[in-house]
């Protein structure tokens, strides 16, 4: 008989386990959950497109499970040729509608209205096909709100008139959120394992993470359930910091290279048209080191209003309300421990976005020096849920105000002289994590505290320690941040 109480025998429970998680998953979510391990194997976001869309595509062409065959790898190749436009492919399509054909291709459709006095129209933008101009009906933009916003995937018909492109025909890909399902499925999972599958859903795979650092991954989507979350994470190349934000829904943008005006991030004000933080749930700013900022200083002094009260203002000449989240994502140095190798860690930022009274605003900073790099055992290897349905649940979070309600009640700092924005931020990303890991109800205590309070006192004291360190005005107040409850 052979010994199984060793290593093979805990590889062998591990395996067995998430065998019953996956058919736990299947059975209880059905046509909601996807076997994660075919997104890679099809190679469709070497398109260009991201995950929530590139599922759709897989389960609309090849539905399944299991590993691509062959056979359904030149499925998605063929459909993808035809349907997934590529950069070298614009002047074939605007060639093919010079000639008269109807055009039908998966792109993202976004409109602009233009109110000026000698144009007044709206107009749909494919920037897949670089066409910004093309020609849509009333009644197309009424029945999809979310063009005006951030856009939506689809596929789209095209045809040319002698006025123009137009769109002829629109249909979105799309989940139908049902955050009931959602919420009513915890129930049936136990907590390590519900928590492996909101981690299987971001793309990863469990078995290579500790709890800890399944936690630290899973504080990545609290910008998404919590409302002006802000949130900076410092990491090494290659722990995977953007990528579940460039794949889990359209109303997160991220935002890597190029230039960052006042007016893409706040308001044109020669066209009035609205910058990114009033369009989007979540705008994340990639490599920050790495972009240029025009007029910092107009766009510090707007970020600090924005992050205080979260009014979107510029030159007093537009305002609007806003609960956009705002992430910074920066690469660290680390030293031969693999701890940060620089001092202050906000060091690496660009300069405006070291001043305390931005920082002060911020409302955690992720220790990504602390998750592995990634490598073939990071990703998901079993079913978890759709991208596009895990995304929009994620969102619909947002307006659940109980757990807001419950973390503001509950969570009171140490000290006769508590600091109000370390109290504030604790509460907020707790009440995150409430969401993401106890949808259904409010947790026992020592689950609130082990799992929501613990680790958002964790992303709030390395800020507090930067400002502790920058400025001695917040000296007066306790260096440590704890609370009155749990086992500290």
């Amino acid at each position: 008989m052979n010994d199984m109480s060793g290593p093979a025998g805990a590889i062998a429970a591990a395996a067995s386990g998430a065998d019953r998680l996956e058919e736990k998953i299947v059975r209880i979510f059905g046509n909601m959950a996807i076997d994660k391990r075919r997104l890679p194997m099809s190679q469709l976001q070497r398109r260009g497109i991201p995950a929530y869309v590139a599922e759709w595509v897989l389960e609309s062409v090849v539905p399944g499970s299991g590993p691509i065959t062959r056979e359904e790898g030149d499925k998605v190749k063929e459909w993808a040729s035809r349907n997934i436009p590529g950069p070298g492919d614009q002047n074939t399509i605007k060639s093919r509608l010079l000639r008269g054909e109807t055009v039908r291709l998966l792109n993202p459709l976004q409109v602009e209205v233009i109110l000026k006095r000698s144009r007044q129209e709206q107009v749909a933008k494919l920037s897949l096909l670089g066409i910004d101009d093309a020609l849509i009906s009333d009644e197309t933009v009424k029945s999809f709100p979310s063009l005006l916003k951030e856009g939506m995937w689809g596929v789209v018909e095209l045809v040319n008139t002698s006025d123009g492109v137009a769109v002829t025909n629109f249909r979105p890909m799309q989940a139908t959120v049902n955050l009931t399902l959602f919420k009513q499925a915890r129930a049936e999972f136990t907590l390590e394992e519900w928590r492996s599958l909101m981690v299987l859903s971001m793309g990863y795979n469990p078995a290579g993470y500790t709890p800890e650092q399944q936690l630290l991954l899973l504080s990545r989507l609290v910008p998404i359930v919590q409302k002006n979350m802000t949130l900076i994470e410092l990491a090494p190349k290659g722990t995977g910091k953007s990528y579940v934000f460039e794949n889990v829904s359209p109303k997160v943008r991220l935002v890597s290279g190029g230039n960052i005006s006042p007016a893409v991030l706040f308001v044109n004000n020669s066209s009035g048209q609205w910058g990114l933080l009033a369009r989007f749930c979540v705008v994340v700013l990639d490599e920050v080191q790495t972009l240029k900022f025009e007029r910092p200083e107009e766009i510090i002094g707007g970020l600090k209003g924005y992050l205080a009260n979260g009014r979107i203002t510029r030159g007093g000449l537009y305002e609007t309300a806003s609960d956009c989240g705002l992430v910074l994502l920066a690469n660290i140095l680390l030293d031969t421990q693999q701890r940060p190798a620089i001092d202050p860690l906000v060091k690496g930022l660009p300069g405006f976005m070291q001043e305390t009274a931005f920082l002060d605003r911020v409302k955690g900073i992720v220790p990504g020096w602390e998750l592995p790099k990634l490598s073939t055992r990071s990703f998901a290897v079993s079913s978890g849920l759709k991208s596009d349905f895990f995304g929009d649940a994620l969102v619909a979070l947002r307006d659940d105000l109980s757990a807001d309600q419950y973390c503001v009640q509950n969570i009171k700092l140490k000290g006769s002289n508590p600091y109000r924005r370390n109290e504030e931020s604790i509460a907020s990303i707790a009440s995150g994590l409430v969401k993401i890991l106890f949808p259904q109800a409010m947790p026992g205590e020592r689950d609130f505290w082990r799992f929501c309070v613990k680790p958002a006192i964790k992303l709030r004291q390395l800020v507090w320690d930067q400002l502790y360190q920058l400025d001695g005005e917040y000296r007066q107040y306790e260096a440590q941040l704890s609370c009155g409850f749990g086992d500290e």
